[in-house]
């Protein structure tokens, strides 16, 4: 969402090579740059005045010292008062009340409340140990309250049923009392959502806030709805005792304007930030790594947040194992750390948390989801003794092989030289050889430098 940004700071940095200090005229010029990055990414013209005047102020005069650059010496200044911006650091659900603790979901219609919902269901159960329960009070929406049971279903969390025919606030009590006498710590209320903020949402989700307290009232914002989605922040921030804000589709094209604009419009903190439909697509914001992000620098702390939390140890110990050695790894173990890149939502969900010098190999199309996912297609269509001694696939057995993933006999030739190219970079590393290692790893991606 943030590439465009991203290419548009980076290019403002480059700028400032060669100059001894931050001036006032070279500053100027830049921030002239980053203002015009902002606006064209939707960012909000008031948050966009106060942005820049903070950052002109703190950068104003400021020496380049050690080996920094003036450039990099902006950056430092544009990442501290981005994250400020953001709310400078994480902050988390609060549960310091009496079980059960009601979490009230808030939002326009198609923001992603509903996923969202189910989602934080999931993140609970699994990170936080906790015994959720998920309530629809949607009784508008055609099937609002099916879709809710369905995601319960599939993240194991328990669902109090409700009916289109019943009142909002009647469904919530219900449920309400239902938390308390099973025993279920958060109750997780998904409320309706309108096209456009009107006078009867606002009442309703008043009358639902008053009658089951929620210690957390959540706003979920589709990041895609640009300026819109800082007015809506405002309107329901008026009304309602907002908690914090999730933000929703940060994977998708826009601008993003929003991450950076409801923040500084609400005073609320971004708690939660939404990638994909999938159930694992919820993430803690955390304004530096976003900040860290937006600047071209990366987010290499959630990446390992997430492979703790994705991959197997035992598993990864023993492949670390056979990459030491340099022997005994064969197509199954390729098709396992496929495996293991999809649970942590594909290469593009990977490439997007590295710093921006090695994202540049996802221009590179030999690397993208779809690609990979032959890639598995492939070696899933190879029988257990052909992905143990690849050596035995000669033509007739490529034949097959492609005919069974729907693909060609190119592919397979193709996936087959990969194969023997990452076993060749195995061997090797167990020599110390990291210059051969490295023209390896060129040869299998041409998008690395």
């Amino acid at each position: 969402m943030f590439d465009n940004l991203t290419q548009r700071l980076s290019g403002v940095m480059k700028t400032l090579r060669g100059e001894a200090r931050l001036t006032e005229s070279n500053v100027q010029d830049a921030l002239r740059e980053v203002r015009m990055a902002l606006l064209e990414a939707d960012v909000a013209l008031p948050v966009v005045r106060d942005f820049i005047a903070s950052v002109k102020e703190k950068a104003l005069g400021q020496e380049v010292i050690g080996s920094l650059t003036p450039g990099q010496a902006l950056v430092a200044v544009v990442h501290r008062e981005m994250t400020a911006l953001m709310g400078g650091e994480g902050v988390g659900l609060n549960f310091a009340v009496a079980p059960p603790a009601v979490i009230l979901m808030a939002g326009l219609q198609g923001s992603g409340k509903t996923t969202t919902s189910g989602k934080l269901a999931k993140m609970l159960a699994g990170d936080l140990k906790k015994k959720p329960l998920l309530v629809s009070c949607d009784v508008y929406r055609p099937a609002a309250i099916d879709q809710l049971k369905m995601l319960a279903e599939q993240t194991g969390v328990a669902f109090f049923p409700s009916d289109p025919g019943q009142k909002p606030v009647d469904i919530a009590r219900a449920a309400l009392e239902f938390a308390r006498t099973h025993y279920n710590d958060v109750l997780i209320v998904d409320t309706a959502g309108r096209l456009a903020v009107d006078e009867a949402m606002m009442k309703e989700i008043a009358e639902l806030h008053a009658a089951v307290s929620p210690i957390e009232t959540l706003f979920v914002v589709d990041s895609m709805q640009g300026q819109d989605a800082v007015n809506v922040a405002k309107a329901f921030n008026d009304s309602l005792p907002l908690t914090g804000i999730v933000l929703t589709k940060l994977d998708g094209d826009a601008r993003g304007g929003a991450a950076l604009s409801v923040r500084h419009v609400t005073g609320k903190p971004i708690k939660f930030a939404g990638t994909g439909e999938k159930l694992n697509g919820l993430e803690p914001f955390h304004p530096e790594r976003m900040a860290s992000r937006i600047l071209g620098m990366g987010d290499v702390l959630s990446l390992v947040e997430e492979a703790r939390k994705s991959i197997d140890v035992d598993d990864a110990r023993k492949m670390a194992e056979k990459f030491k050695k340099g022997k005994g790894f064969d197509l199954e173990d390729f098709r396992q750390q496929i495996v293991q890149m999809k649970k942590m939502g594909g290469v593009s969900a990977l490439l997007d948390k590295l710093p921006a010098q090695f994202a540049q190999a996802a221009a590179n199309p030999q690397l993208g989801d779809q690609q990979i996912r032959r890639l598995e297609g492939i070696i899933c269509s190879m029988t257990p003794h052909e992905r143990v001694h690849p050596e035995l696939i000669k033509a007739s057995r490529k034949r097959r092989i492609a005919t069974g993933a729907g693909t060609t006999v190119q592919e397979v030739n193709r996936l087959l030289n990969q194969f023997d190219q990452m076993r060749t970079m195995m061997k090797s590393m167990q020599k110390g050889g990291l210059a051969r290692m490295m023209r390896g790893m060129k040869g299998m991606m041409p998008g690395m430098r």
